[in-house]
């Protein structure tokens, strides 16, 4: 299961790219979260990768505005969002989550409150420092 929160779809993006060049079918399911479906990165070739056969789930979360007709999730990621995202995963998921450093603390919590082991939990988070240049 990978988790993304806004560029942290980058690195994640590697996977679901090397998992399509060796033909893999192990089950994947993306949650990515942005503000809106024009912020969605890769989102053409999401799409693409989803469509393919033994593709990865996708699940889009648009936390800020939603397109007309919009049937996915509109909310930040929570708990209940990831165990619905990671449930037919089974009860092991390996998880990787990379986003902004709150996004990826809430995320990386919730995985632990619905049951997923924190060994079974990497993770990869950006923002400030805090230092001055």
């Amino acid at each position: 299961m990978l988790v993304a929160g806004g560029a942290g779809i980058v690195p994640l993006m590697s996977m679901l790219r090397h998992r399509a060049a060796v033909g893999s079918a192990v089950p994947t399911h993306l949650l990515y979260s942005a503000r809106s479906l024009d912020e969605v990165i890769y989102r053409q070739e999401l799409e693409r990768l989803a469509a393919a056969p033994a593709g990865p789930a996708v699940y889009l979360t648009l936390t800020r505005t939603q397109p007309p007709g919009w049937t996915g999730y509109a909310r930040r990621v929570d708990a209940p969002m990831l165990a619905e995202v990671a449930g037919p995963l089974g009860p092991t998921p390996r998880v990787y989550v990379c986003g902004p450093t709150p996004f990826v603390e809430v995320a990386a919590n919730a995985l632990v409150r619905i049951g997923i082991s924190q060994a079974q939990i990497r993770t990869e988070r950006f923002g400030p420092t805090g230092g001055r240049l």
